[in-house]
């Protein structure tokens, strides 16, 4: 049965819902194409982050930002997820993504924030062990997080010390 444009809104925004009753700070419905990317972005995950290499989630394992570009082009809407660090954004992020595909939108996709922490550690030579769960983070995709966060009209800035305000990001693709 197909849906219709109301309904399909409807049941989209109720994953705004869900993550908000899950923890985060905050969740926005935008369309996909306002997910910045670029090719930069993971110059800083190899030049500045110590999983690089070292995690299946992270490059080089992770999408290149012209893969990403590509699949974000399947898709019309994104839920970005926005905490403080009070809440598991993964987590959130992963069942999110599980509900959505369960509801009809097989194509749901979530990418993470950060380096996955499902497992103490990672033997990217080995299969994943948490292929439900492991996602790569937006970042390690080429995904802009400032710019796309700025877009939203959601806080992120430099954290210049440990005492700074702690913002999290993470994307879920629907369609």
């Amino acid at each position: 049965m197909a849906r219709t444009e109301e309904q399909t809104t409807t049941q989209v925004a109720r994953y705004v819902d869900l993550a908000l009753e899950a923890g985060a700070t905050d969740a926005r419905l935008i369309p996909a194409h306002e997910v910045c990317t670029a090719e930069w972005v993971r110059l800083r995950c190899q030049y500045g982050c110590g999983m690089y290499g070292r995690c299946l989630t992270c490059p080089p394992h992770s999408p290149t930002p012209e893969q990403t570009r590509r699949v974000l082009e399947e898709f019309t809407t994104a839920l970005l997820i926005h905490t403080d660090g009070e809440a598991d954004i993964c987590e959130i992020a992963t069942r999110i993504e599980r509900e959505a595909f369960l509801d009809g939108y097989y194509k749901a996709f979530s990418f993470h924030a950060g380096p996955c922490h499902f497992c103490e550690s990672c033997d990217p030579s080995r299969p994943c062990r948490n292929p439900a769960l492991a996602r790569p983070a937006m970042e390690a995709a080429g995904i802009d997080v400032f710019a796309t966060a700025h877009r939203a009209g959601l806080p992120l800035e430099v954290a210049r010390t440990r005492q700074c305000p702690q913002n999290y990001y993470s994307l879920v693709l629907i369609e």
